[in-house]
């Protein structure tokens, strides 16, 4: 892998976890380059922080493709004409098919707001309130067929209070989100994680299902 780690990044919305990789490049936490940007949704106000940042942008308009699938060779091949060494979904509301995920194997990862393998899908604040957790929090992990169900590689948590509701624990979680995506992502730069025969190992000793526990 080069000395510096090419990123790519795939959004659909307000790209704050896109900033928050932007924001840890520049205080020299993640030793990495974010040489694209790549949005399916040309509303998505995360290309703004991009442009900001003087990153290159594109927008492939899902809309345009007949199938999931055509949809997912053409994103294939835009990103991989970057040619990134780590491809991140930063809120990439699209469910990826393998003619996308095969040829990234690896080398992609994901942010989940939950603790998994607890409340893949959607809604999950809401699940971990009406199901009486004490906690909440988010997971990074590395993206395979199975969705939502790929290796967790980092995992941090944050409190359920008295009287919460689901976006107010959506707001703590995402702060902690911002701290420990790009963490594994350095780690991924380092060659301390990767992906192997289906597990995460860190430093060479496979993780957990529920990933390294963050602490602050």
């Amino acid at each position: 892998m080069p000395e510096v780690c090419r990123l790519v990044v795939l959004i659909s919305g307000s790209g704050s976890n896109l900033q928050a990789f932007i924001d840890s490049i520049a205080r020299g936490e993640l030793r990495a380059s974010i040489v694209g940007v790549v949005t399916n949704k040309a509303s998505a106000t995360g290309l703004q922080r991009a442009q900001a940042a003087n990153i290159p942008t594109e927008i492939i308009d899902h809309t345009q493709f007949a199938t999931r699938e055509q949809f997912d060779i053409e994103l294939c091949a835009r990103v991989q004409s970057y040619r990134p060494d780590l491809v991140i979904l930063a809120g990439f509301m699209r469910i990826l098919t393998p003619a996308f995920l095969r040829p990234f194997a690896g080398k992609l990862l994901n942010i989940h707001p939950s603790l998994l393998p607890k409340y893949p899908g959607l809604h999950t604040h809401q699940r971990a309130l009406d199901a009486g957790d004490n906690a909440a929090g988010a997971t990074v992990h590395f993206v395979t067929e199975q969705l939502d169900g790929g290796p967790a590689i980092l995992q941090a948590r944050v409190p359920i209070l008295a009287g919460d509701n689901a976006e107010q624990i959506a707001a703590r979680v995402l702060q902690v989100e911002h701290r420990i995506y790009p963490q594994a992502a350095q780690w991924f730069a380092e060659n301390r994680v990767q992906l192997y025969n289906d597990r995460a190992v860190l430093d060479g000793a496979p993780l957990p299902n529920t990933g390294f526990i963050y602490q602050d």
